[in-house]
């Protein structure tokens, strides 16, 4: 199974989840990756910010954004939008699986509260992911 995590510039709400989803996932028959409807050309990284906390929690994040491919969006089971601003009609005429989208907001580089919380918010929606995965196999 595979799970693609999108956000709209794939540089922090769905690194976030990606990076969350692989840690916590112990079956590795599902992998998840992660992607933005949209590139910012001018900021090719995940912020510092982010991968400081993501690593005092635990959590390993990185990598440069890449965009969905729209060609290659069936090979996903579950496309999970973890962000306010994508909509999953974006989709519709391109994708046939299961879409789950999560309101996450936004917030500045900078904003170190704002990060941690939407963190913490992604996790506990990637455990309750993960555990619903789980029991689906029972």
């Amino acid at each position: 199974m595979k799970i693609l995590f999108i956000c709209k510039h794939n540089r922090f709400r769905s690194k976030v989840g990606e990076a969350i989803f692989n840690t916590l996932n112990k079956n590795k028959n599902i992998v998840a990756e992660s992607a933005g409807i949209l590139i910012d050309e001018l900021r090719l990284y995940v912020a510092e910010s982010v991968v400081k906390i993501m690593s005092g929690m635990g959590y390993v994040v990185g990598g440069i954004p890449r965009k969905v491919n729209i060609n290659e969006i069936n090979d996903y089971d579950y496309l999970i939008i973890v962000a306010d601003n994508v909509d999953p009609l974006f989709f519709k005429n391109s994708y046939k699986g299961k879409i789950v989208k999560w309101s996450v907001h936004d917030c500045d580089e900078r904003d170190l509260r704002g990060i941690r919380e939407r963190v913490e918010d992604i996790e506990s929606r990637v455990k309750e992911f993960v555990a619903e995965l789980n029991d689906r196999k029972k």
